[in-house]
């Protein structure tokens, strides 16, 4: 599959075609264990059961990977996570862009790897060179609003740091992996509610900034359940 975005790099911007044929959402990602498991009990509490072990891979399909300003759900209990995202065109050629699993969570009391399926991964339409933004890596900050009922709720912030960074993230990949790894989308994960629960929002909103480079990211996305039929 192809996905058609715009890269952004300190020379310029220019349009980019990226093939890609296999996508990963990654999971429980957080450099701090105490609070991965603070997370996973969370989780746990609302039904969520936690894994046999961290960090978590699923794999996704690709037709799920979408850039659209608006998606489609299943269901009222839906939401989305902000995440980086990386697209390895090889080893050597790795682009970062932001993204949202956006995720069932009604389903995902009973299977996660289902619930990764039945909502689209929404990204970025710009990326960045991952060689650019490597060496303030950590300092990156990423945030997430969600709109419910008109009023704007405040749901992620944190610095990059607290999450794996790409290169243990791909290493963590590329073990797992069977096949080359190259032409391959893996979303990172992501960082606690600032909520301490899911907010089942119309829309979300998202962004990464690069403080020392003067730029950002943007994601933002309306989210439509389907319920124009009488029995939904």
């Amino acid at each position: 599959m192809q996905i058609h975005l715009t890269l952004e790099s300190r020379s310029g911007k220019r349009p980019l075609a990226f093939t890609f044929n296999r996508m990963i959402n990654a999971g429980y990602v957080g450099k701090n264990q105490d609070e991965v498991r603070r997370h996973i009990e969370e989780l746990a509490a609302k039904g969520i059961p936690g894994p046999e072990s961290i960090p978590v891979l699923f794999p996704v399909v690709c037709s799920a990977l979408t850039t659209d300003p608006a998606i489609d759900v299943y269901g009222s209990e839906t939401a989305g996570e902000v995440e980086y995202v990386l697209c390895v065109n090889a080893a050597s050629e790795v682009y970062v862009g932001l993204g949202s699993d956006h995720t069932d969570r009604h389903l995902e009391k009973s299977d996660i790897p289902r619930s990764k399926q039945i909502c689209p991964n929404i990204m970025s339409r710009t990326v960045w060179p991952l060689a650019e933004v490597e060496a303030d890596w950590d300092a990156l900050l990423m945030r997430a609003d969600v709109v419910k009922d008109g009023r704007t709720v405040h749901y992620q912030e944190g610095r990059l740091g607290l999450l794996l960074n790409p290169a243990e993230l791909m290493e963590f990949v590329q073990r797992n992996l069977k096949g080359p790894f190259e032409q391959l989308i893996i979303f990172s994960g992501t960082m606690g509610m600032l909520t301490g629960d899911f907010v089942f929002g119309e829309s979300f909103a998202a962004e990464l900034v690069d403080e020392a480079g003067g730029r950002r990211l943007a994601l933002n996305y309306d989210v439509h359940p389907m319920t124009y039929l009488e029995n939904t």
